[in-house]
């Protein structure tokens, strides 16, 4: 009798909190994921520790803050010594295996030619794919797994401008997507352990809804009859002009001004169909989740399995004049969906309060009946999801971008961490001696930066102190103390 719950871990990539049905979004069609979160335990108010993939994706895989894990940068390489929450199970009795990205390490073909380097993460069955196709310059792979699929298929991976679109592409049709092939690998890794007696761990990395925007053509044909309907993005004219230089650089293009996608050369149509397009990568992930838990159900294995869906950070959208992420610690950037499900064993509920992406390693050690590794810094949630012992949310989250991506040079570096209260957030631009405060109760949408208001003067260096605590507390608890001297 397997003792051991198996763990199924989704993970999209650069999807908002406000994209699935039960979080509010009135135009995603997403019922296989509202139910999941419906029958499961939903967080109102999870936090990403970075707003970048690298050093969010090695937090959140080892329980340990981005400057801690020593990878607070795209293009950066995990440390061989840090210690993966896959590696622990793997080390423990579990089968674990992977489809889609990793990204802890460079994945750039002008350092690593083949395939991304790894370090011990734990993974039996490694399909790696980190960019679809062609996008970037990710055809100099040849070890990309969902390529090489193509290839046995004998389908090519296009993506044409959609409708003579400068910003939405028409993809790969579902059947040749990356996304179905990313739930293809699941499903074959759940049949193949159908009557093991091993538990395991497969962990599904969607390179959706992440840019650029290229849903298959009929998913996105779905929205045409209503984009109107679609709301613009939440900016107003002349927000940025007391905010962090950053912000206007990447006003007039995304990524420094080299991902295009300038802000006000795009019309209200343009806008909407990039929200629509990015919204049908959303419904399409919600059908290949629907895929693997039929999958899980048809083998025998549904009711052994949590289940996990979250994202590793979110996706501005143009929200605040911007597009795609980066130095940027708005709400759709670091808010993220998160909902954890095993019927008959995690209470179905919503739980408001705020909790951070650090938490997931530790939570599942503490579910597989297994300690916490002491360099982990985040805390387990299973006694707040299973009510099996004290637990409470956090009264604050820590989130932190130490130039995290290459493109922001001039006027200097970009070095900004966040601090989110329950209703209040600062955000420090070092360096620069400038910052944003936003008072959440009555300004939600981050719209007027109250930074150098004299009258929240008191406050401002109450969270600075705040701030500075959690920064003092990433401090790596390794190696553990051996003696009293």
């Amino acid at each position: 009798m397997m003792t051991k719950p198996n763990i199924l871990w989704i993970c999209t990539d650069q999807q908002r909190w406000d994209t699935l049905g039960i979080t509010g979004n009135r135009h995603v069609r997403t019922p296989v994921l509202d139910r999941l979160f419906a029958q499961g335990a939903w967080f109102s108010e999870a936090y990403c520790q970075s707003p970048v993939c690298t050093p969010s994706r090695a937090s959140f895989l080892t329980g340990r803050y981005p400057r801690t894990t020593c990878t607070r940068q795209n293009g950066q390489d995990m440390p061989p010594d840090e210690v993966l929450v896959t590696r622990l199970l793997a080390e423990n009795g579990y089968t674990c295996g992977l489809s889609g990205k990793l990204h802890i390490s460079a994945a750039n073909p002008s350092i690593a030619p083949v395939i991304e380097p790894r370090i011990n993460d734990g993974y039996s069955a490694f399909h790696w794919s980190h960019h679809p196709g062609h996008y970037g310059s990710a055809q100099n792979w040849p070890l990309n797994e969902y390529n090489l699929w193509l290839t046995e298929k004998g389908a090519e991976y296009r993506a044409d401008p959609y409708r003579g679109s400068n910003y939405v592409k028409a993809g790969p049709d579902t059947a040749d997507h990356q996304t179905t092939w990313c739930a293809d690998k699941a499903i074959n890794f759940f049949k193949a352990h159908e009557s093991s007696d091993r538990p395991w761990l497969f962990s599904v990395n969607f390179f959706d809804p992440h840019h650029p925007f290229d849903p298959p053509a009929e998913y996105l044909d779905r929205y045409l009859d209503r984009l109107d309907e679609i709301e613009l993005p939440n900016y107003r004219p002349g927000e940025l002009d007391d905010k962090p230089v950053f912000q206007n650089i990447d006003h007039a293009a995304a990524y420094g001004g080299n991902a295009g996608m300038p802000y006000d050369e795009m019309s209200e149509a343009d806008h909407r169909l990039v929200r629509a397009a990015y919204f049908a990568m959303c419904d399409l992930i919600d059908d290949q989740v629907g895929r693997m838990l039929e999958a899980l159900k048809e083998t025998g294995q549904l009711d052994n399995t949590i289940v996990i869906f979250m994202s590793d950070h979110g996706e501005l959208l143009g929200d605040h004049g911007v597009y795609l992420k980066g130095p940027f610690f708005y709400e759709p950037s670091v808010h993220v969906p998160l909902a954890i499900s095993w019927p008959g064993h995690i209470p179905a509920r919503r739980i408001d309060g705020l909790v951070e992406l650090v938490d997931i390693a530790p939570t599942l050690l503490d579910a597989a009946g297994l300690d916490i590794w002491p360099g982990m810094q985040g805390r387990s949630l299973w006694p707040l999801l299973t009510g099996s012992g004290e637990a409470t949310s956090t009264s604050d989250v820590y989130c932190e971008y130490y130039n995290a991506m290459p493109w922001h040079r001039d006027p200097h570096l970009p070095f900004a961490t966040m601090l989110r209260t329950q209703n209040m957030k600062l955000v420090v631009s070092h360096g620069d001696r400038r910052g944003e405060l936003y008072d959440l109760g009555a300004d939600p949408n981050e719209t007027v930066n109250l930074w150098d208001d004299p009258q929240r003067l008191a406050q401002k260096c109450d969270l600075l102190q705040r701030l500075c605590d959690r920064m003092a507390f990433t401090v790596d608890p390794l190696p553990p103390r051996r003696a009293p001297w």
